[in-house]
């Protein structure tokens, strides 16, 4: 459970990076795109990758998360625009349905009673924290606003999926999938900015590259941990899964109330005490 909790740390540091984008008027996509660049390096200075015969290789998982993971940042920044930012906070919680269905149906996860107790308590602490009473005054819904907020929900359900069958395929090292994954992820992603340079949406700017270059460290850290979670915990994928989302809401929580003084309704204090039991309750079973 160790690789979890640092994986939680760094989710947690990645979405308070990207909190105080917004405050600094920083220009998130850029930053997202410059990220990849910064976790392409960190990982073949740290890990050495070699690139082996790709014949073998889960080339279809690679492409499928070297195009959700940029694209669905943009379609995830559509949907705060459009939707609102306490919806697509909902869709992007309850996701964690996709990944746990898949651990029981496609990976031969098992279930005990004390595990099922744990997911229970689990997903009352994910409906406790969600920001039921906030108001979305002078925001306009579009009406097809739920087209986004539905690619959220399976967007971020099927990338826990094929990150947990990137940590199982053994025959290439999880740390050059690693490797592969960030440098299809940034193609795309710096194939759009360009695109978006060109026609003067934007413009390449220092504060931009150095913010996500930044924002990479924590990112690289969040992936990686993940997947060695996944590995050490092969046979137990729920655990993963459902111990990394609580764990993120119980620490984004708290790090929103001590550092941007964000206010807890009695609700969400609830939820937090909640996910951690959920935590305590998964990891003993």
């Amino acid at each position: 459970m160790l690789y979890v909790f640092l994986s939680i740390c760094c989710s947690v540091i990645v979405s308070v990076l990207l909190k105080l984008a917004k405050r600094y008027q920083i220009d998130v996509f850029q930053a997202i795109t410059w990220n990849y660049s910064m976790a392409i390096l960190l990982t073949w200075f740290f890990f050495k990758p070699t690139i082996p015969s790709l014949q073998n290789a889960p080339i279809h998982i690679y492409l499928g998360l070297g195009v959700l993971l940029p694209l669905l940042f943009m379609v995830m920044a559509t949907s705060v625009r459009v939707a609102g930012i306490v919806r697509t906070d909902v869709a992007q919680r309850l996701s964690l349905f996709i990944p746990l269905l898949a651990s029981f149906l496609i990976f031969g996860d098992s279930l005990n009673k004390l595990k099922v107790i744990g997911l229970i308590i689990g997903f009352a602490a994910i409906l406790c924290s969600i920001p039921w009473q906030k108001k979305t005054a002078n925001r306009k819904v579009y009406s097809n606003a739920w087209i986004f907020l539905l690619i959220v929900f399976f967007g971020i359900g099927i990338i826990d999926i094929l990150f947990k069958q990137v940590a199982l395929f053994k025959e290439v090292p999880y740390t050059t999938s690693l490797f592969l994954i960030y440098i299809l992820a940034f193609v795309i992603a710096l194939i759009v900015l360009i695109f978006r340079v060109a026609t003067k949406k934007t413009k390449f700017s220092w504060p931009h590259i150095m913010f996500g270059w930044i924002l990479g460290v924590a990112n690289f850290g969040n992936i990686l941990f993940y997947l060695k979670a996944h590995t050490s915990l092969s046979k137990s994928p729920s655990t993963v899964f459902s111990a990394m989302n609580i764990g993120v809401i119980a620490l984004g929580t708290l790090v929103g109330l001590v550092v941007f003084n964000e206010r807890l309704s009695i609700l969400n204090k609830v939820g937090v005490a909640l996910a951690v039991i959920a935590i305590v309750v998964i990891t003993i079973s």
